[in-house]
Order: structure tokens, then sequence, then C-alpha cells
């Protein structure tokens, strides 16, 4: 079976490039325009940028992919960012599915999207139940009816990926885990927060269980793909033992809540400070992706938490050792 990854070069198609590759049984190939931080998948990669519509057609039509995987895209939430910022998830996205529709030895496409096409209005009351609160959420419910819209002859699913953590994050080893490292981090109170989490090797396992499912299970489906929410305390703490050797130090809100405060003042004038009123709603706000459904059709993701964060410990300990201080 030939696999397509776009986006193979980020955070999660990493470790699902590695976990097809390391199966054996599937010929893969990423697309993306940035070379792979593993120097083996190098041979599995072929740089072509998605906004690129005849040279898309042309690599995907070549390869035959039986499969496709659509990671690629643009993550962050900037709030100066506007939808022109995220072409790469509109436009591309719409060039991705053209290609689709043009290589007819495509067979089933997995389409990534993202819990921020509603976020913070409750458990949706269905897919279409859309409530963006950032511009990269808008970016991606435009990508997802775009998707339905499509007409694809090919089965289709679109998963939505809750807070993804793991090795090859992209921006915890320079903010979470750094603060973390140095004794910096103050939990917010004792209030339990209820968020949705997953270790990116249950992630993995679920898009494999999606590609490898009969298409009656899967198709025309939404799949949020992660853990079972749990109180952020937990996985902080968690951390902070692997990474310190210490419980995670919580202090009342209303401090914390200055900290971000002082944050706030001082990013007026262009300096980084680890905790921003941004920052500060994300970790005292309770918000529950849906997994239910994903857990019930592909059942207990691998990973426990205790076992992915060591994972992610012993990552750390090769690639960002100051990170790591026992």
């Amino acid at each position: 079976m030939n696999v397509l990854v776009t986006g193979g070069s980020g955070f999660i198609g990493t470790n699902l490039m590695s976990k097809l590759l390391a199966l054996g049984k599937y010929t893969v190939l990423n697309i993306d325009t940035s070379k792979p931080f593993e120097k083996s998948h190098e041979p599995f990669w072929k740089d072509c940028s998605i906004l690129d519509e005849q040279k898309l057609k042309e690599t995907i039509k070549a390869f035959k992919p039986d499969v496709v995987i659509h990671m690629a895209a643009k993550t962050d939430t900037d709030p100066q960012h506007t939808l022109e910022d995220y072409l790469i998830n509109t436009k591309g996205s719409e060039n991705f599915l053209k290609a689709i529709k043009d290589t007819p030895s495509i067979k089933r496409a997995i389409i990534t999207s993202t819990q921020f096409v509603n976020q913070y209005h409750g458990v949706p009351k269905h897919d279409e139940d859309f409530a963006p609160h950032t511009v990269y959420g808008e970016s991606k419910v435009i990508m997802e009816k775009m998707v339905r819209n499509s007409d694809l002859k090919c089965t289709w699913t679109i998963i939505r990926p809750t807070n993804i953590w793991g090795p090859w994050h992209i921006r915890y080893p320079f903010e979470f885990w750094k603060v973390l490292s140095k004794g910096l981090y103050f939990h917010p109170g004792k209030q339990p927060v209820i968020r949705s989490y997953g270790y990116v090797g249950n992630v993995v396992s679920q898009i494999i269980s999606i590609m490898e499912s009969p298409a009656e299970k899967v198709d025309k489906q939404v799949f949020y793909v992660g853990d079972m929410p749990i109180d952020i305390y937990y996985w902080v703490n968690g951390f902070s033992l692997k990474q310190i050797g210490k419980k995670v130090r919580v202090m009342p809100r209303f401090f914390v809540k200055l900290l971000a405060l002082t944050g706030d003042f001082l990013s007026v004038f262009k300096i980084r400070f680890p905790l921003t009123s941004s920052r500060y709603k994300s970790m005292t706000s309770s918000n529950s992706a849906p997994m239910e459904k994903t857990i019930k059709a592909f059942g207990t993701p691998p990973y426990s938490l205790e076992a992915g964060i060591e994972e992610t410990v012993n990552w750390l300990k090769e690639q960002h050792p100051d990170l790591v201080k026992i």
C-alpha cells in the first residue's frame, strides 16, 4: 500500500512517518517544504508546497498513493494574523482536494483539522457545530466545509487533534518544558481544570486505526484524536517530577493572574515573559473534547499518561538535555 503524507516533517507528521516506516508494510512519501527532523526520513521526502497546485498534482499522481493523510498546515494562533496568513490551510487544502479527485489510485483520505473549530463553547452538538475562537480555527472551519463540499469519490475522514504533546514538539521545548525546567512554573490554584490532551504516540495509533478500518466505519466521519480529558495538574506534575524531581508548585490563582498581567505589560515593550493573560486563560479554562466516539471505535490508546511522559522525557534527554535536571 502506498501512503502519502503532507506535512510529514512536522511534529505529528514526524511521529507518524516513524511509525509507518517501522511497520515495514507501507511505501511512504512525505510532501513538505521543510526537510525532515529525522535524517533517516530524508529518502522518503519530496520538497513540495501544497500551494503549488501543478507540482502537487504531478507529485501525487507520480506516486500513485492508495491512502493520503493531509497534515500540512500553519498551526499558530497569533491574534494579529488574518485569514491571508493561513492560505496553506485554505488554498493549500483546496489544491490538495483537487489533486485527490484527479488521482484515481486514491481510495482513502484522512484530513487533519483541529479541536479549535469549536473552542470554549461546550461540547459540539454535531460535527458541523462550529465556534472557532482564533483565525487558525476559522481557517480549519473553511477547510472542513471544503471537504464536505468537494464530492470526493474516495472514503474520507476528518480528524481533530486535541492538545497534542510528545517527542518532536516544536514549541514546548522553548516554552512549557523550558519554564518547568527552570522552576518558574506556578500552577494556578487547586481547582480542577479539565482539558483534552493527547500523547502523540496515541494519536499516531488512532490515525493508523482509521487508515486500516473498514470504509463503512470511517467514511464521512469526524474523530477527535488524543486521550480522554484529564485535570491538567496531573499532566504538569508528571513532567515536573521527571524533569526536576519535584512536585509542581501550586499558587493561588490571584497570584498567577498578577504574573500574567505583568507579562501583558512587558509584551508592550517586546519583552518576553513566560506568562500572559492568554496563557493564563488556557491554564484555568476547562475545555473537554468529545473523545468517547474515538475510544469506542478504536479502543483504549496504547500509551498511559506515565508512559507518554517517560518517552517524551527520554527524548528531551537526547535532544534538549538542559531541560532535564535529574
